[in-house]
């Protein structure tokens, strides 16, 4: 382990504060100036559309009765929690892993002020083929996405033993 915090990893967690940063303030955007429901096409491809979400990834219980709202809190919490400590651990040169975990955690926390604000996510991007939609997201869930896509990225490739030593073995 890491002597102090700015040889490990929490010296990415700036990353987690920008993503943060972008995910709130462009949520209180959206909420001052559209309507629920409200769309502005953009590109033949996307909208921007004011969506709330009372459940998990894709409305995932969102029709749960409000229970869920305090098990996602739970699971955002916990698992900020879990990835702070492995942050801590992990040397400041493990690069990908580093910015996954704190992309993940700038998003579960994004995510986690908009349940504790609003009892909901705020969502606003919004893909679409055709007639075709893809359930409207936020920065915090795209930063969770690339995070978990990150981690998945960096268990199948080889571990590069000069990335924390500085030395070949």
């Amino acid at each position: 382990m890491p002597l102090n915090w700015k040889e490990s990893g929490l010296r990415w967690y700036w990353v987690a504060v920008i993503v943060i940063l972008a995910d709130q303030l462009s949520k209180q955007w959206i909420v001052a100036n559209f309507e629920l429901r409200q769309t502005i096409e953009l590109l033949p491809i996307f909208n921007i559309t004011y969506a709330r979400n009372y459940g998990a990834a894709f409305s995932f219980l969102s029709d749960a009765g409000g229970w869920q709202r305090w098990l996602f809190t739970i699971i955002a919490v916990g698992f900020s929690a879990l990835l702070t400590y492995w942050l801590r651990k992990q040397p400041s040169d493990m690069w990908r892993l580093n910015l996954a975990y704190t992309l993940v955690i700038g998003g579960a926390i994004g995510n986690l002020a908009d349940r504790l604000y609003y009892g909901y996510v705020v969502d606003f991007l919004d893909f679409y083929w055709n007639t075709s939609h893809f359930p409207a997201f936020n920065i915090a869930d795209s930063a969770i996405c690339v995070g978990a896509g990150l981690i998945i990225l960096d268990s199948f490739i080889a571990p590069n033993e000069t990335q924390n030593t500085g030395k070949e073995i």
